[in-house]
């Protein structure tokens, strides 16, 4: 198993990683909420911007490891009102090309870490990948 951090995301502001690469098949990627890396505040109170923080932060903790959106294979958005399901569609669909999205869940829950609207999670094939 390797631990994989990044100061290109948010560090963890809990006990535990960014992600962890199991066996050279998977890596788990923990969590995002927006914040800001260099700041570490959200990186604005709007849905829209959270998603794509979120995504943002997700994808540098895989670019670490060498890999990219296309090596998702599944997701978790947590968000605080699901009435905002289009826009977080809209946003999260604009991180990757074609038919190359993974499975993925959305729900809702009561609060999350700083105060976000959102928190995005990520499992990744390796196995593919030049590692």
């Amino acid at each position: 198993m390797k631990r994989i951090n990044t100061e290109k995301a948010p560090q963890a502001i809990g006990p535990y990683v960014q992600g962890v690469m199991a066996e050279g098949k998977f890596m788990f990627i923990s969590g995002q909420v927006p914040l800001v890396p260099e700041t570490g505040e959200l990186v604005s109170r709007d849905t829209a911007e959270q998603v794509a923080r979120c995504m943002k932060n997700l994808g540098a903790i895989l670019e670490s490891a060498g890999l990219n959106y296309s090596h998702l294979v599944k997701t978790n958005i947590y968000v605080t009102d699901i009435s905002g399901f289009e826009e977080i569609n809209r946003v999260y669909g604009s991180f990757f090309s074609g038919e190359e999205v993974p499975a993925r869940a959305v729900i809702q829950v009561s609060a999350l870490p700083k105060g976000a609207n959102v928190e995005i999670e990520g499992i990744a094939q390796v196995s593919s990948a030049n590692n």
